[in-house]
């Protein structure tokens, strides 16, 4: 256990950031998983919905180091490229 106080104060803290970063990460897999259920469903209009709340998510989890940069990027890239093959 730690002794000094600082070493508890940074316990406080991490307790802290894991809470706030596990609500991200939710955050982040909820909007991608209504874009592939979308997808899978085969509802374009849906899809694009869905896409429109999950880029920001997905970037904003980027900006903040929830995921990488380019795992970002790809995310988007594939999500975005599999709405296009539904057609219109």
């Amino acid at each position: 256990m730690a002794t000094t106080s600082s070493a508890r104060k940074a316990i406080r803290q991490i307790a802290r950031r894991t809470e706030v970063n596990k609500a991200r990460r939710t955050r982040v897999r909820k909007a991608v998983r209504q874009v592939e259920d979308a997808i899978t469903a085969g509802d374009r209009n849906k899809a694009l919905a869905a896409m429109k709340q999950a880029e920001p998510e997905l970037m904003r989890a980027a900006r903040r180091g929830q995921v990488h940069k380019n795992a970002a990027s790809r995310k988007v890239s594939r999500l975005t490229k599999r709405i296009a093959k539904l057609g219109k």
